[in-house]
């Protein structure tokens, strides 16, 4: 199979590193605030109205983990005192200390936002659906922040599929560790496609109509609204899936062995 050849270069990026205890760390990149238009247009292959309309949304400078959150770091936060619920210390299926953990739902991990902000005195939370794309894209507006398709050199997807003009690669069935691709986007960010779906604040909505322009989450109407929003794609997935701009969404109360999530620091510039 021949290889694709990728361009590669190095680039700092802003961030800082919450000590979690035992050697145990959580590396936060500043992501710096701008305006991009979030979905996809009707030519992109694989897109769905679901991704429209394409709006433009200002987005305000906030921190965001370099990575999906680990094994390593959900069991420090876990053995914290409780806020609202119990946390299972080690729920995952694909056992690693540096894979994402995985098996949560939605309501775990707002959970572990509260424990870990009770702890660090900061206000840690899930990103909004419109940060999460603001970094993923990185300022791109190609399916992929790395370009127009997707290899397994790249990511951790259902490789025995193809996007565009990509080729079949791995198909690796179960998660890998955090950063293993060493591809990062223009902001600093490892994983952002494939390898677990990630949790974000906002309800489920069926499209963009009315959707929010500054960046927040988009919180229902309906006190009775339990489905939440997914991001990414993962690691049993068609490489469609974790396009830049695809949605998905699932019951609050859910977790999958490919549901997992990162978090957001707000207040970015004072830190």
């Amino acid at each position: 199979m021949p290889k694709t050849i990728i361009n590669r270069h190095k680039k700092t990026a802003r961030y800082f590193i919450e000590n979690l205890g035992n050697g145990i760390e959580l590396e936060m990149v500043l992501i710096p605030g701008g305006t991009f238009i979030m979905g996809s247009p009707e030519n992109e292959k694989g897109s769905h109205s679901r991704e429209r309309p394409q709006h433009e949304v200002t987005i305000k400078p906030f921190s965001m983990g370099k990575y999906p959150i680990t094994q390593a770091q959900w069991q420090a936060v876990a053995q914290l005192p409780q806020v609202n619920q119990e946390l299972k210390p080690d729920p995952s299926r694909f056992k690693g200390a540096n894979r994402p953990v995985e098996s949560v739902s939605w309501h775990d991990v707002v959970e572990f936002c509260a424990r870990l902000s009770n702890y660090t005195k900061r206000p840690y939370r899930l990103p909004s659906e419109a940060e999460w794309e603001y970094a993923c894209r990185a300022g791109t507006t190609t399916p992929f922040h790395f370009g127009e398709t997707i290899t397994t050199d790249l990511a951790n997807y259902g490789g025995n599929k193809t996007y565009g003009k990509g080729t079949k690669g791995v198909y690796r069935k179960e998660t890998t560790e955090v950063g293993s691709f060493q591809v990062a986007n223009e902001f600093g960010l490892y994983d952002m496609h494939g390898n677990v779906w990630e949790w974000c604040e906002d309800d489920w909505h069926n499209n963009y109509e009315n959707a929010p322009t500054d960046g927040s989450a988009w919180i229902s109407d309906e006190s009775n609204n339990n489905e939440k929003v997914l991001r990414g794609g993962s690691w049993l997935d068609y490489p469609g899936l974790c396009r830049s701009a695809r949605r998905n969404y699932l019951d609050a109360g859910f977790g999958g062995s490919d549901l997992g999530f990162r978090v957001v620091y707000g207040a970015a510039w004072t830190l």
